[in-house]
């Protein structure tokens, strides 16, 4: 079966469906990480969003339960230069995933380059090209979009009960691998839905705000409860949780123009001058005007990447600690902030 995506621009990229017929709108955004296609579809911050993968060959290594970063796909499409292996379009098939393969990527990341992210559609089928130009005029963009309702956890729960510190996660679109570092670095760890309210959480040894899709800035209720949480309670931010704390110590965020995904970001530790090859994915970013108050920064284009309130007991990160998939070179932020929390219970026990 043929199909196409087709941007918001009018450029039209045709290739073969390999995964569920049918049509599906989103955001055109792609990654440039050479593995973990599985983690990427199944990561919640790429809820609305029809996600290329520049890396030539996906499919390479088959699926596996465990690699997946959610219950579900969030991803609304797929997009391939040449796919590898049935098992990778099984899977998709199997989650209703429209994916097309043939499509000439280096061309599309180019155009996504220029252009920014954009409004598009991946059709497997017949369709009307013209009709569905004219559908994809009619779809909301990014900016303004609240998305973390749709993919936040619909109550509480115990992820790991046994630890030195009890921490609380409020789930904006949390990956399981931000769950599983915690826990592996001595958490007892408890997942709250995204409208958790401050006085539930103040009670925790730290509150983890996660990562997440969509533009943090119509989360008013959310941005409240942060706000509500410094001072009182420590806090690490990760991804549209590190904006949130941003917003709530009173900085602006802007969408960027076709954002920041991949598992090869360098970003400039500050505090110790060292370079960490980070796993990202985010569509918008703090403005530098946190420079003040900006712990790390990317060495791309340097926005900000990460926060510091020492007199707040706060910090955060737009990369991913958790690195699934991607290098390790962040991974001890997690456990050293873990064991600052632990060490913070000895002092006041």
């Amino acid at each position: 079966m043929t199909g196409f995506l087709a941007l918001e621009d009018g450029a039209i990229f045709h290739g073969e469906s390999v995964g569920a017929p049918g049509f599906a709108f989103g955001e055109a955004v792609f990654t440039t990480a050479m593995t973990g296609y599985q983690e990427v579809v199944t990561d919640p911050s790429y809820a609305e969003q029809i996600v290329c993968f520049s890396a030539p060959m996906v499919g390479n290594y088959g699926v596996a339960s465990e690699r997946s970063e959610s219950g579900r796909a969030h991803a609304r499409g797929v997009v391939m230069r040449e796919v590898r292996g049935p098992a990778w379009t099984d899977w998709l098939l199997e989650r209703g995933l429209p994916a097309l393969s043939g499509i000439d990527t280096r061309s599309l990341v180019l155009q996504l380059r220029r252009g920014g992210a954009m409004r598009a559609a991946v059709v497997a089928g017949d369709a009307s090209v013209e009709e569905t130009l004219r559908a994809i005029q009619e779809q909301p963009t990014m900016v303004g979009r609240a998305l973390c309702e749709s993919v936040s956890t619909p109550g509480p729960y115990d992820y790991s009960e046994a630890g030195r510190a009890r921490i609380a996660v409020v789930d904006y679109g949390c990956k399981r691998s931000i769950l599983r570092r915690l826990a592996k670095a001595g958490a007892a760890v408890a997942v709250f839905p995204h409208q958790a309210e401050a006085e539930e959480l103040v009670g925790f040894d730290g509150v983890v705000l996660s990562n997440g899709p969509g533009d943090p800035e119509p989360l008013g209720a959310q941005i409240a409860t942060v706000r509500a949480l410094l001072g009182r309670v420590p806090v690490y931010g990760i991804c549209l949780g590190h904006q949130l704390l941003a917003i709530a110590t009173g900085h602006d965020t802007f969408k960027l123009p076709f954002g920041h995904r991949g598992a090869n970001h360098p970003v400039l530790e500050k505090a110790t001058g060292r370079v960490l090859v980070t796993a990202q994915n985010h569509g918008f970013a703090v403005r530098p005007s946190a420079a003040g108050e900006a712990a790390y920064v990317s060495l791309y284009d340097g926005t900000v990447e990460g926060l510091e309130f020492p007199e707040l007991n706060a910090r955060s990160v737009q990369f991913h600690p958790e690195a699934g998939p991607g290098p390790h070179d962040a991974w001890p932020l997690l456990e050293t902030w873990v064991e600052e929390v632990c060490s913070g219970i000895a002092k006041a026990a």
